[in-house]
């Protein structure tokens, strides 16, 4: 939702040098209409199937952002307790949140069970049986679902590719059935579904529908077995456009889906993550100096690698922009943070047209952005702000220095 008007960048109808002004730097900056418009796309595509969508609150769970999506009628998909309290304390519902991730404690499956979790998304023997356990004791049967590791190369980033073989998340598919089997055989879970989840940042749509169609051959030979499931989850993953890259067809995907499921008495989910968020956000950072090197020269921001961590965690390209063009000679340098690390870059090799206190726009930061940020370095966490047309709102205040140690003791 990023426009041009008079050489100067908008978010919606607001200016980003006035929310830079009012609110400093670094600061995360997300559009409602964004959010919403992408959210649409989704329900268009697949309304035919009527998915539940669970939206995955790993890639940003801001509070505001969480029950904008609940107001909209989303459920969720999270992988900790504190994901789910987040959910609950944004008006979400527990009923509709799945819960995912390979290493769910005693304590947080407690808490999901007493809280009515919509399905737990089981990812090994071990969690089958410590499931079982807790739901016998509290006199309740647990709702579960398998995740599924249909060993189909995803073509992203090993780091967020989760359907090989030699993946931590998931059951072996050859294993499948024995799991299922041994799932059944508890006398304190319901089994109900299954589900896949091959990786992120998905760019084309063969893996998925190739998942899709091993998943529910799986579910036809469970069905032949007696084990009738009432769900397929096919996860999320589809990417978004950081530079240059060509989207997947979302129509032709949900297609594809409703082809393969056909007249089978399965209902859908979904757990899209950062093609909900990630284009509708931004981060401003302002610059501090440019430094002239022997080698290379570098624009150095008050934002780092403790603000926004992909580009040092994965080498992921974010399009940097000033918010406000100038007639000056531009300069290739690299965008960099104040963090005591090699690493610590925004941006490699930009040209950009900029001076000290210029502000820039770190673009498509919507997801993996504030939710990954730390305090490294002793750095207080930016804040956030939600754009509605020409209206703003404060999401998340910035930390204070006192905020750092809060919960420390002397």
């Amino acid at each position: 939702m990023l426009t041009e008007h008079t050489q100067e960048l908008y978010l919606e109808k607001t200016a980003l040098s006035a929310l830079a002004q009012r609110y400093g730097t670094p600061l995360y900056v997300y559009s409602q209409q964004a959010l919403d418009n992408a959210l649409a796309a989704y329900r268009t595509a697949f309304a035919a199937l009527n998915p539940l969508i669970c939206y995955a609150v790993k890639a940003n769970g801001n509070l505001s952002i969480l029950r904008r999506f609940a107001e909209q009628g989303c459920g969720f998909d999270i992988v900790s307790g504190g994901e789910l309290a987040r959910v609950l304390q944004a008006g979400g519902a527990a009923e509709r949140t799945i819960f995912s991730g390979v290493g769910k404690s005693r304590a947080e499956i407690e808490f999901a069970l007493r809280s009515g979790i919509r399905c737990f998304n089981v990812e090994s023997l071990p969690e089958l049986d410590r499931i079982n356990q807790i739901a016998g004791s509290l006199k309740v049967r647990a709702p579960i679902s398998l995740r599924i590791n249909p060993d189909v190369d995803a073509h992203t980033h090993p780091y967020i590719s989760t359907g090989l073989k030699e993946s931590k998340f998931g059951i072996a598919y050859d294993d499948a059935l024995a799991a299922y089997r041994h799932a059944a055989s508890l006398p304190h879970l319901d089994v109900q579904g299954i589900d896949c989840h091959i990786g992120s940042q998905l760019l084309e749509i063969a893996p998925l529908i190739e998942a899709c169609e091993r998943i529910v051959h799986l579910a036809d030979v469970l069905a032949q077995d007696g084990i009738a499931l009432s769900h397929i989850d096919l996860g999320g993953g589809i990417g978004i456009r950081y530079r240059d890259e060509t989207l997947p067809d979302l129509q032709a995907y949900a297609d594809a889906v409703q082809a393969i499921i056909g007249e089978r008495p399965l209902s859908l989910m979904l757990e899209p993550g950062r093609s909900l968020v990630g284009n509708a956000g931004v981060l401003l950072t302002q610059v501090e100096y440019i430094k002239r090197g022997e080698a290379k020269d570098f624009v150095i921001v008050d934002a780092a690698m403790n603000d926004l961590m992909r580009p040092a965690l994965y080498q992921a390209y974010h399009e940097i922009v000033p918010i406000r063009r100038k007639d000056i000679a531009p300069i290739t340098a690299d965008v960099v943070g104040p963090v005591c690390e090699s690493g610590d870059f925004l941006g490699q090799d930009r040209t950009l047209a900029v001076e000290a206190g210029d502000v820039l726009a770190v673009k498509s930061a919507g997801a993996y952005g504030a939710s990954m940020a730390s305090n490294y370095n002793a750095r207080p966490r930016a804040a956030e702000v939600l754009v509605d047309g020409e209206n703003t709102r404060l999401i998340r205040r910035r930390e204070s220095m006192e905020d750092l140690w809060a919960c420390e003791m002397a």
